[in-house]
């Protein structure tokens, strides 16, 4: 049997696609060592300048480590958004698609030619490889994107928002809850804008009473939301779900009325603050987000208020960004660009407050009595188990030690109740306590 390596790099929308080609090769046997690879996919990133220098520097790898007359294959957004200069340039690659032709991944490779399609491409009756675990799956609810943001390069090679059938989506939750999921991440570039492109306003509003209504579904989340399109009718029905948890991921990336003119993001301060309390008033909410720092014209007196901010409301996990330059958005034509020197001063600013909350965070756990599931061994010792809070998003919200249980037999992906017994370093320490 042929070999295949592939790699998934950027996104978990990014992921889910990857899961689609593995779908469309099965006849080929995963390898973990690119040196005994027939084929080599890197599905990459083209966001930001670290994102796409990433998945550069993973082909060159791959290119040296590979064997002779083997087939290595680059895909995703990379590709798709400089498909002229990479199919001329990039020898290294034997064979390059973009984001439109995931599912004919099979074909291309039994054609050895390269393929950009122009649509857009949706999991439709694809069945996918669902990686990392037995438990939980992400489900991709639209590509594209309707938002204008001046720093995003996403609708230029993503095109506009193409949501999902939400009986599409039924149908493929129901499949994987047959196969044994039960936890599911929604996630797209705008989620909460699925549907508007059919003429819906609140999509996911309709998405959490079907999802509500499979049974075998016990836990799910929301993924990108975004202030413009997140109304408090949609923050009220999450609350109110008795299955999707009061997860709020919504990246604001400032808070400066004058800087989130400047990025184009529609939402003012008043309103994104007004959000962020209606979701800190839920029981037991998590609210994660994300911040740019060094957009063009940022001004020493808006970025001291992004951190007076930060002072002032808790979030329980920020990601934070370097403003990166691209030359297809409308921020990269901007005066006043500011110099590397000074992001890196202010990203260590506010990094000091972001440690400080998420400790925080976690200290908070401390003492609870928390739903988890089992992931499977430690990144820390082969003494612990690895879990991670029910309510958590996988990988991103941080891994829980568990060293002790009341149950016998304790398995890989199943949900246990734990009581949070101490923090150590930024890890949480765990006893299983009963059968959640």
């Amino acid at each position: 049997m042929k070999k295949l390596h592939l790699v998934s790099l950027g996104c978990n929308k990014n992921l889910v696609d990857s899961e689609v080609m593995l779908g469309k090769l099965k006849q080929y046997e995963l390898c973990d060592d690119p040196a005994k690879a027939d084929v080599l996919i890197v599905n990459t990133c083209g966001f930001i300048g670290p994102a796409k220098q990433e998945s550069l520097n993973t082909i060159f790898s791959l290119h040296e480590a590979r064997k002779k007359n083997s087939l290595l294959v680059m895909a995703g957004c990379l590709s798709e958004r400089y498909k002229e200069e990479l199919t001329h340039e990039l020898k290294e690659v034997d064979l390059f698609t973009g984001v439109g032709d995931y599912d004919k991944i099979d074909e291309i490779i039994a054609l050895r030619q390269n393929r950009f399609s122009s649509s857009t491409y949706l999991l439709n009756e694809e069945e996918r490889v669902i990686t990392g675990s037995n438990a939980h799956a992400y489900v991709k609810l639209s590509e594209g994107c309707n938002q204008t943001c001046s720093f995003c390069a996403i609708p230029n090679f993503k095109g506009k928002l193409f949501s999902r059938t939400l009986e599409s989506i039924e149908k493929e939750v129901r499949f994987l809850v047959a196969k044994g999921f039960f936890d599911f991440s929604f996630i797209s570039q705008d989620s909460s804008s699925f549907l508007r492109d059919r003429g819906e306003k609140e999509g996911l509003i309709r998405l959490i009473e079907t999802i509500e209504a499979i049974e075998g579904v016990k836990s799910a989340r929301i993924l990108y939301l975004y202030p413009t399109t997140t109304s408090n009718a949609l923050i009220e029905r999450i609350i109110a779900s008795p299955l999707f948890h009061n997860y709020f991921d919504m990246p604001i990336q400032h808070i400066s009325d004058a800087m989130l003119k400047r990025m184009k993001r529609g939402a003012g301060k008043e309103r994104i603050i007004e959000q962020l309390t209606l979701m800190r008033q839920a029981p037991n909410s998590f609210i994660r987000t994300s911040f740019i720092v060094g957009h063009p014209q940022e001004s020493d007196a808006e970025f001291e208020e992004l951190l007076a901010f930060m002072k002032t409301f808790r979030f329980d996990r920020v990601n934070i960004f370097a403003y990166s330059d691209e030359e297809d958005t409308s921020a990269h034509a901007m005066e006043g660009k500011i110099d590397t020197k000074t992001i890196n001063a202010r990203i260590k600013k506010l990094d000091k407050l972001v440690a400080e909350q998420t400790m925080q965070s976690l200290k908070n756990e401390i003492g609870k009595s928390v739903t988890i599931l089992i992931e499977g061994e430690s990144s820390e010792h082969a003494l612990f188990m690895g879990a991670r809070e029910l309510l958590w998003a996988p990988s991103i919200d941080g891994e829980i030690l568990v060293n002790d249980s009341d149950v016998e037999n304790v398995r890989i992906g199943a949900c246990y109740q734990a009581r949070i017994n101490e923090l150590a370093g930024d890890k949480l320490i765990a006893a299983i306590t009963a059968l959640a």
